[in-house]
């Protein structure tokens, strides 16, 4: 995962994230949390090119050449359902293997379907243009969602999230966020300037997120507590965290503080709102901090700001 950084336009207040709707019927009983990705809008994007299309990934191009697969090419949405039981990431593209998709996989048949599975994970083609991956439990409720289910799980959470805009590239939606969020984001480092991201959101109760990389990075987060004080204390944190960011910019790259100016916090009652606008001339230094927290790499050393630094 990334910072949670960026602002979105005004959106019209009962939108709603524009989704498959062949993907909204596989969505398992139980779902906590959603992550869509418009892959076609996305893939059109500056920051999508210099984030993923110019990085190297060997695994990913071994997999293409041996079985005609390509996930940067051939998958044109996404979207990503938690539960209890397991997650799953369901996808809409161009699928046609045509070799062995993995050397070490195992075929197991689940009802009518093929799970190319190892150890508790795997994945399964439906047909040409749908298939799903992720852990085995998540894989089988997907399937028998699609098979036999009321196809109505996603509703109870789409139902929090009117403010997401049906053209958002990267949105998410969840009642359960906080721990996910606090699991996978940068818990500090020379990468991320020593900030625990993942305690920022260890408070929220229920959330929900969208993003637009058309012109530059552009994400707002919204957050709800389970009190005002938690809200309070999530404000503060977050603020706190952000100033701790400034002060850890080297004196020699002044230039990273426009990183950090654009994001705003707001908190009112239980409600915690993150916002912020990478703007495109800053995509290229967003994009090495970001490659440097995923590989663990420090950032330069230098002196940090002076103590004092506004916000």
């Amino acid at each position: 995962m990334r910072p949670l950084l960026a602002l979105f336009a005004v959106v019209p207040l009962f939108a709603q994230p524009k989704i498959d709707n062949v993907l909204l019927r596989m969505v398992p009983p139980g779902s906590t949390s959603l992550v869509g990705a418009n892959m076609d809008r996305m893939k059109a994007t500056a920051f999508y090119r210099k984030l993923v299309e110019q990085q190297r990934m060997p695994q990913v191009d071994r997999f293409a050449e041996e079985t005609g697969f390509d996930p940067r090419r051939d998958v044109r949405e996404l979207l990503y359902a938690s539960t209890p039981e397991g997650s799953v990431l369901l996808a809409r593209g161009h699928f046609k293997l045509t070799g062995d998709p993995a050397a070490h996989a195992k075929l197991v048949r689940y009802g009518g379907y093929s799970i190319w599975t190892s150890q508790n994970s795997g994945f399964c083609i439906l047909d040409g243009s749908l298939a799903a991956a992720g852990e085995l439990k998540g894989i089988e409720a997907a399937l028998d969602e699609w098979t036999k289910g009321q196809h109505k799980a996603a509703q109870p959470l789409l139902a929090l999230a009117k403010g997401i805009a049906p053209t958002a590239n990267l949105w998410g939606i969840s009642t359960g966020f906080a721990t996910f969020l606090a699991s996978t984001l940068p818990k500090g480092g020379s990468a991320t300037g020593g900030i625990n991201f993942s305690k920022i959101f260890t408070g929220m109760k229920s959330s929900w997120f969208q993003s637009d990389f058309k012109d530059g990075l552009k994400i707002e987060l919204h957050g709800t507590s389970a009190t005002d004080p938690d809200a309070v204390a999530l404000r503060d944190m977050a603020k706190g965290l952000i100033g701790f960011g400034r002060l850890s910019v080297p004196e020699t790259q002044p230039e990273l503080l426009k990183l950090w100016d654009g994001i705003t916090v707001d908190q009112a009652a239980r409600a915690v709102t993150i916002k912020a606008d990478i703007g495109p001339a800053m995509l290229d230094m967003l994009v090495q901090m970001l490659n440097s927290a995923a590989t663990g790499r420090g950032g330069r050393s230098g002196t940090g700001r002076a103590p004092g630094t506004p916000l």
